[in-house]
Formats: structure tokens, C-alpha cells, sequence
């Protein structure tokens, strides 16, 4: 006699692909909350800064992972005088992400500009250094020594032009009077200072920055030390508190053969958006920021700062809800 084992039933092979869908949707939720949700699409545009500056490498730079990280998200870059014109672009809808100074943000918020409150951030970045470049040959050893001569100090919409009135009054000259004010980027700087139609400029960047370098290689040009200015600069009031003695290394310039480090004043960088920003998408976008480091600091050095422990100080900016959710992820 064969022995023949029954069938299942139809009620039961039903139930058996009922639990195997249950399985299923089960494992999908929890591979969503472990890495997120789909990637986000659409478009977003990204505000950078002149063409020979850190932000705009840097932003060209990130660019390229967030078409990794994001396929079917179209990033498009902004460019643009500086800081404060990047915190105009991004409250008014034209840019939905930027990069900032922290003081540039701080005075954005106390002059009560347009779009000032929805201000948020996604990260600490690193940290722009303040750069005084003259001829090798220049008498000039502050910035005090700067009077009745032709400075570059960045366009009117830059975090340039903003640190260089409050140094220069540091200095205890008048940003009107005391010199012949260029307002010019640093596109635009470094061939002025070549000609001689200017004496020296101002610039705030990350270490190295490709305009100064580049300048280096062609011209033999020093940096002045700004370290004398940090006390004064801190008696102008609460919004210099974003600004630090800093140096610069030997190594920041190998083209200009310093023989010593130069004492300088540094200031943090910020990542920005804007409250109402997308939450995937403002995690997406910093999660993407903190892998990127070590990659894009192989071309822009400042980009190897960035730290995840200290990412979340961004005073004087509340963190995006989106971003506070990245950093609670990989908290360990």
C-alpha cells in the first residue's frame, strides 16, 4: 500500500502566502527605517559662491555625490557673491540649500532680514580663514598699516567685505575713509594685486584656496598677521564672538616659501536650509555631506574638517528637524 501524505488546503496554502507577505512587509520596514526612506527626487538648487572660491569647488565637488547618493534628485548649482547673497538666494526660494559664515547668519538675523526666522542648519562645516595678501615687498606687517592705500575687500553681498569693515574698524581705520575701498571677489583680486591697481585685498576661505595659490605660483605675495586685531575685534560687539585666533600653517602656502606661521582670525562655516524644507531630503543631504569628507578633501583641504562630533554646533542657527534625525541615527 503507498502511503500518501494530504495536501494542504487551499485555506491553508492562502493563510502560508498571507505570513510570507507579512514577512515581507515587515523586512521592508525595517530596511526603511534603517536607511531611510526612498531617495528623494525632484529638484534642488544648491547657492556656492564666486567661481574661484572654496564654496564654489567645494559645492561642484558635493554635487557629485548627491547625484550618487540621490539619482533621481536633479541638483543644480547657484553661484554667488558670498555669504550674505547665498542667505538672500535661500530666502527667497531661489536656492534651497547654501553655505554661510556664522557671522554673516548672526548679523542676517539681527538686521531682521527677509526670511531671517526660517532659518536652519544642517551642519558645521570648516573653518574660513581670514587672509590679508600683499606684494612680498610691502611694508604693510597689520592691517593698520593699511591707510590711504587700495584694498581689495570682496563684494558688497560677501562675508568678505562684512569681516573686513569690522577688522579695519578693529584697526581703528574707517572702511570710507582711511582706505580705497576695491569691492571685488576673489575672481577678480588676485589680477588686481598682479597689475598693480591695488595694494593688497582681504579674503576669508578655507586653507588653501585654489585663487591664492594659483597667485602664489605667478607673483611673490605674503600674508599679513591679523592676530594683533582678535582683542579689538571682540570689544565691537556680541557678533564678533563667531571669530577665534586662528594660524596658518607653513604648509597652507607651499608656493609662497613662509618662513614662519601666520596668526590669523578664523570663522565657522555652516550648511543651510530653510525650516520648511523637505525632512528626507535635509537628511539625505547632510548624511551625504558627512560620507563625502574624506573624498572631497582629497581636492578641497577644508572639506577634511568636517567632523561629526562637532557637525551639530551651529549656533547661531537651531538644527534642521531632518538633520537632527540623521545625527540621531549614527549616534553611537
Amino acid at each position: 500500500m503507498t502511503l500518501r501524505l494530504p495536501r494542504p488546503g487551499r485555506r491553508r496554502a492562502l493563510q502560508a502566502g498571507v505570513a510570507a507577505g507579512a514577512v515581507l512587509a515587515l523586512l521592508a520596514w525595517w530596511l526603511v527605517s534603517l536607511h531611510g526612506s526612498s531617495s528623494p527626487s525632484g529638484r534642488m538648487s544648491f547657492a556656492t559662491g564666486v567661481p574661484t572660491g572654496v564654496y564654489a569647488k567645494y559645492g561642484d565637488l558635493l554635487k557629485e555625490d548627491l547625484g550618487r547618493d540621490m539619482p533621481s534628485l536633479d541638483v543644480r548649482l547657484r553661484r554667488s557673491q558670498g555669504s550674505l547673497d547665498n542667505l538672500k538666494q535661500l530666502t527667497s526660494g531661489e536656492a534651497d540649500f547654501t553655505l554661510a559664515t556664522a557671522d554673516a547668519v548672526a548679523t542676517y538675523r539681527d538686521r531682521r532680514e527677509p526670511g531671517w526666522a526660517g532659518l536652519r542648519a544642517c551642519a558645521r562645516l570648516y573653518d574660513d580663514y581670514i587672509q590679508l595678501v600683499v606684494p612680498k615687498g610691502s611694508p604693510v606687517q597689520s592691517a593698520k598699516e593699511l591707510k590711504g592705500m587700495r584694498v581689495g575687500v570682496g563684494t558688497d553681498e560677501s562675508g568678505v567685505q562684512l569681516i573686513t569693515r569690522r577688522l579695519l574698524q578693529a584697526a581703528g581705520l574707517d572702511f570710507d575713509k582711511d582706505i580705497e575701498p576695491v569691492r571685488v571677489g576673489i575672481d577678480r583680486m588676485p589680477e588686481l594685486l598682479e597689475q598693480g591697481r591695488i595694494d593688497a585685498f582681504f579674503w576669508s576661505g578655507g586653507l588653501p584656496t585654489n585663487a591664492v595659490q594659483s597667485l602664489g605660483l605667478r607673483l611673490s605675495i605674503r600674508l599679513v598677521q591679523l592676530g594683533d586685531l582678535i582683542g579689538p575685534l571682540h570689544a565691537l560687539g556680541p557678533e564678533t564672538r563667531y571669530y577665534r585666533a586662528a594660524v596658518m600653517p607653513v604648509d597652507a602656502y607651499p608656493e609662497l616659501h613662509a618662513a614662519q606661521a601666520v596668526k590669523t582670525i578664523a570663522v565657522a562655516n555652516l550648511l543651510i536650509t530653510m525650516d520648511h524644507a523637505d525632512t528626507e531630503l535635509a537628511k539625505s543631504v547632510t548624511r551625504s555631506v558627512m560620507n563625502s569628507r574624506d573624498r572631497i578633501g582629497q581636492k578641497v583641504h577644508a572639506a577634511q574638517k568636517v567632523d561629526l562630533r562637532t557637525a551639530i554646533f551651529t549656533d547661531p542657527l537651531d538644527l534642521h528637524v531632518g538633520a537632527r534625525r540623521y545625527y540621531l541615527s549614527v549616534k553611537p
